[in-house]
């Protein structure tokens, strides 16, 4: 009886819906994956993934307001929010209204933050190690999921530009 399943779905073009063929199924489990790599490694720190990503972005340059560090991370203002108050709430970021413009709020790492970019340091390289593919393979895939991810969000920004 399977094997008769397995015919007619190839037959009339089944076999492209079947989840091991799906490009976001593929995508999914791998984000998914490496994103648990990511927990013991960050457990020391205190920091979720989420909260890494923030204090990625915050290392690279601060002040940042909420809608700079939502477009570099991809996430909307109620997504950002209670993450960055619960960073707030551990000592790692300060929350202010831009002097500027009051409907602005900037984020930057406290004290506490910053230094504990000195300990993160270590993570990527411990992450690759962990990877089962070698480090050009990783850059290789690097490159690619990028070139991917800047390609999808040009209608986005484009859109977004003409708006």
């Amino acid at each position: 009886m399977t094997a008769t399943i397995d015919k007619e779905a190839r037959q009339d073009g089944g076999e492209l819906l079947r989840l091991d063929r799906q490009l976001c199924f593929a995508l999914y489990s791998a984000s998914s994956l490496v994103t648990r790599l990511y927990r013991p490694l960050l457990e020391p720190l205190g920091l979720t993934y989420p909260q890494y990503l923030v204090m990625l972005v915050l290392w690279e340059k601060a002040p940042r307001t909420v809608g700079a560090l939502g477009e570099a991370l991809g996430l909307d203002s109620a997504t950002l929010t209670p993450l960055l108050k619960r960073l707030e709430a551990g000592g790692l970021v300060n929350r202010k209204r831009d002097p500027a413009d009051e409907r602005r709020v900037l984020i930057e790492p406290t004290a506490a933050g910053a230094a504990l970019r000195e300990r993160a340091k270590e993570i990527p390289k411990a992450l690759s190690c962990q990877l089962p593919l070698s480090q050009d393979e990783i850059v290789d895939l690097h490159g690619t999921l990028t070139r991917l991810t800047r390609a999808l969000r040009e209608p986005e920004d484009q859109s977004a530009q003409a708006g």
